[in-house]
């Protein structure tokens, strides 16, 4: 071998070599980094065993403490002492046992035996367990023999090791560690989370979620309607026709009644089960069976989204104020109620501020102004009329109203001596006012309207019945045809174009919706006149120097007919009386020429304002009217402090609660009742008295009665919490709805008929306003602006 070669083997030796001693360090280096995990792994569980021994023995430290702490320091009876004192006793031997049994050295030895994978040590304590139990149920029976049990149980009872599968003696060891870990992490968190659990904003959480996710209701089974239920709804929805059929309303009252006879029975046991009086009225049975229809309705899920007839549309209030609408029949300064009333009406809700008023009057062409309006007085233009108004109206109340005026086109009938109105009177209310809405005289105007539906117009319409047609058209020729007929066109048109009628007697007929209440009110100047009197004769001075006077339109049908019959009947019972008689009329020349062909003791003057100081020293007002609804004329006397000598009937319900009113029944009553006037001083009104014939009272019942006082605040939601009603406007189909709706319908199509309007007695050309109220009134001609008032 060369010099070369031996080189070249020598160092494949030393490089072998190299790698021998390489690996053998990196085997020598692993297997010392595994025994020094394998000691670290042994030591770690010397420690925990320690660890648990320490704990068991500072666990019977804290037994024996708390035996020695129990233990009373003063002598008592044996026999009192506490059964928990000696239970404690008796359980010393037990823990004791266990602590030395579980500290001796075998348990390392055991541990470190058969430590491995899936190794399971466990201890069965059960005998410990129910040894314990059944001392703590025999506790009460050896209270004598404690001392005795203790050492019987010292001897016989040992703790036994049992495995279970392998190293099962440490379960409960485990439990125990378990139960500890378990204990501090509690008290930690009742540290930290104490006073967040009891927090305002967890009970904010909590009622979320409730809101979020609603328990679901449990359904109420629904009884199907029977036949008599739904019979009995039929004829009451059926109210309207069978109105117009002549039926009356307490009839089918009594038939509704009749077959929701089981559903009365149920509200007088009600009715006894709440100490009430078993009393039910018609309302109550009508309220049950709607609720009873709803209830039916509801539980199927149907939803009543309206009719062919019905419009829901709503008119939102774009500045946030309510508006009201008077429309009447009459104005300034004709003198009659219907352009009175609704003039106070006006400036006493504006005078609240809480809603915008505007009052809308007909206005005539000059040759219907001559005809019409007293002492030859005209006015040239709207705004000459609105002054003049503005100004009467200022000077009796005594405040400036800040309400608006407008007028719509008018013409005077002669025969009707009426104002009729001409063409579509709802077009002249602003589309942003078209909210609330009263119609004084709703029959009046509606009887040849042809136009736009009140109620589809306006959320609510209320309207107000001054006049008695029934009474006045009696009197005239084929009277009691035309009264027929008449009677079932007011309840036609009132019931299509109202939602509330308000009567203020029940001199009127009953119509559909009506209520009866007077809310009318008198003119302040009046109340000021009766201050004035009562202050004088508290000075003792004399207040009337006057007698009997009569003062109204001098027509037979406003009470001189029965005047002059009740005077000429007992001219010799009423001897010496004298009577002064105020007024002007179509018929004065023939009641004065009666009157003194019959030698009656009448003075005839010329009509006034009853306000006039010549007025005053009257201490009888004489109205023996029947015609009436409710006579102003009678409320301002009243309100002056004087007696009233009228007729015991409806017009004069309001006023039988004065002490000065005095009716009568017969026309011997009426004598007997003047001659006590004559006798006798008026009583002074009291404060009640004469705030009920104010007109802020009047406007209070009318706000109440007309349902208004609940539109202007918005209670549109009848369902309330705790109540049964239920909405039935959602749920309901209401008949009466649907039939007010075909017969609105019926009468827009029967109106615009000229030939049918001139059979019924309309004035020629009312279906549209012509070009001298265009003129007037600066409108576009009917043909221009709207040839057919659509529906």
């Amino acid at each position: 071998m060369d010099k070369g070669s031996q080189t070249t083997a020598a160092a494949a030796v030393a490089t072998t070599t190299t790698s021998n001693s390489s690996a053998f360090s990196f085997i020598s280096k692993g297997w010392r980094e595994v025994r020094d995990s394998a000691d670290a792994d042994l030591q770690l569980m010397k420690d925990r065993a320690n660890t648990f021994k320490n704990l068991a023995a500072s666990f019977d430290r804290e037994i024996e403490n708390l035996i020695q702490s129990a233990t009373p320091t003063f002598s008592v009876p044996a026999i009192r002492q506490s059964s928990e004192i000696d239970f404690m006793k008796k359980l010393q031997p037990k823990i004791s046992e266990f602590r030395r049994v579980y500290s001796a050295p075998e348990i390392s030895r055991r541990v470190m035996e058969k430590w491995g994978p899936r190794a399971k040590l466990g201890i069965d304590l059960s005998r410990i367990r129910s040894a314990i139990v059944a001392e703590v149920d025999e506790t009460e029976e050896e209270d004598m023999y404690g001392i005795v049990e203790f050492n019987k149980f010292k001897k016989d009872r040992r703790a036994r090791f049992t495995e279970e599968g392998q190293f099962g003696d440490w379960e409960p060891i485990r439990a125990l560690k378990t139960r500890l870990r378990e204990f501090e992490k509690k008290n930690a968190s009742v540290e930290i989370f104490g006073g967040f659990k009891n927090s305002e904003f967890v009970e904010k959480v909590k009622s979320s979620l409730k809101a979020i996710i609603k328990e679901p209701q449990e359904s109420k089974d629904v009884p199907p309607l029977d036949v008599p239920e739904l019979l009995a709804y039929l004829v009451r929805q059926s109210g309207p026709f069978l109105d117009q059929l002549g039926v009356r309303r307490d009839l089918c009252d009594k038939i509704v009644e009749s077959l929701c006879s089981k559903r009365k029975n149920q509200l007088v046991l009600r009715s006894l089960a709440e100490g009430e009086p078993p009393t039910v009225d018609s309302d109550k049975i009508n309220d049950e069976l709607d609720l009873r229809i709803a209830s039916v309705l509801q539980s199927t899920g149907h939803c009543y989204e309206g009719g062919f007839w019905t419009d829901f549309v709503k008119h939102d209030v774009s500045d946030g104020k309510r508006h009201v609408a008077i429309v009447t029949t009459a104005s300034l300064p004709w003198m009659t109620g219907t352009a009175v009333n609704p003039l106070f009406r006006a400036a006493y809700l504006a005078k609240s501020a809480k809603q915008k008023v505007t009052l809308l009057v007909p206005w005539l062409c000059r040759s219907d102004q001559e005809l019409v309006y007293p002492n030859n007085l005209t006015f040239s233009s709207p705004e000459e009329q609105e002054n003049y108004i503005r100004n009467w109206l200022e000077e009796r109340t005594g405040f400036k109203a800040d309400f608006n005026i407008s007028f719509y086109p008018g013409k005077f009938s002669k025969e009707r001596r009426s104002i009729i109105p001409a063409g579509d009177t709802s077009q002249f209310t602003p589309s942003k006012d078209t909210d609330i809405c009263i119609l004084e005289e709703p029959e009046h105007l509606n009887w040849y309207h042809h136009g736009k539906r009140w109620t589809d117009k306006f959320n609510h319409v209320v309207g107000i019945v001054h006049t008695n047609y029934l009474e006045y058209i009696k009197r005239e020729k084929n009277g009691a045809l035309q009264a027929f007929l008449v009677k079932h066109i007011n309840n036609w048109v009132t019931r299509a174009y109202c939602h509330k009628v308000l009567r203020l007697s029940a001199a009127t007929q009953d119509l559909p919706k009506s209520v009866i209440c007077n809310v009318h009110g008198v003119n302040p100047k009046f109340l000021k006149i009766g201050e004035k009197v009562a202050e004088e004769r508290e000075l003792g001075q004399q207040a009337f120097s006057k007698g009997a006077y009569f003062l109204g339109k001098m027509v037979w049908a406003k009470g001189y007919k029965e005047l002059i019959d009740l005077l000429a009947k007992h001219k010799n019972d009423l001897d010496g009386f004298k009577l002064d008689v105020y007024g002007n009329g179509e018929d004065a020349h023939e009641v004065q020429s009666t009157a003194k062909r019959l030698n009656l003791n009448l003075n005839f003057l010329k009509g006034r304002d009853h306000a006039d100081d010549s007025l005053h020293g009257y201490k009888i007002f004489i109205n023996p009217s029947v015609s009436d609804v409710l006579c102003t004329a009678t409320a301002e006397a009243l309100a002056m402090g004087k007696f009233v000598v009228c007729a015991d009937h409806p017009s004069n319900e309001f006023f039988r609660s004065f002490p000065n009113c005095l009716t009568y029944k017969s026309s011997e009553d009426f004598v007997a009742k003047v001659k006590e006037a004559l006798a006798n001083e008026p009583q002074p009104l009291t404060p009640e008295q004469i705030y009920n014939l104010s007109w802020e009272a009047a406007t209070q019942r009318f706000v109440e009665y007309s349902e208004l006082d609940r539109v202007l605040n918005n209670e549109h939601n009848p369902a309330k919490a705790g109540s049964k009603i239920i909405a039935k406007s959602s749920t309901l189909p209401n008949l009466s709805e649907m039939v007010d709706g075909g017969l609105a319908f019926a009468h827009y199509c029967l109106t615009g008929n000229e030939l049918l309007r001139l059979c019924t007695g309309a004035i020629p050309g009312t279906r549209d306003y012509d070009k001298q109220h265009c003129k007037d009134l600066h409108l576009l001609p009917p043909q221009v602006e709207n040839p057919i008032y659509g529906w």
